[in-house]
């Protein structure tokens, strides 16, 4: 597995922590004043998905910079 396929498969992954973290949020929420440490649960997952998706965002303006081709790119 690549390095770029490695970020990826880690961001779906933590796209999924981080669902479940705010979903879990709400249902504490709905009965009553949840301990900080339940409010700030998605924090961590939500910090690790804007590094992964920045990465990810940047990664063809990268590749495109070095001169390089996207995989399946028709001339």
């Amino acid at each position: 597995m690549t390095w770029n396929n490695w970020i990826r498969q880690f961001h779906r992954w933590v796209s999924i922590v981080f669902t479940l973290t705010v979903i879990a949020n709400f249902v504490v929420r709905a009965w009553g004043e949840p301990p900080l440490w339940v409010t700030y649960s998605p924090l961590l997952p939500l910090f690790l998905l804007l590094f992964s998706g920045l990465y990810m965002f940047v990664l063809p303006y990268a590749v495109r910079a070095r001169g390089g081709r996207r995989a399946g790119a028709v001339e």
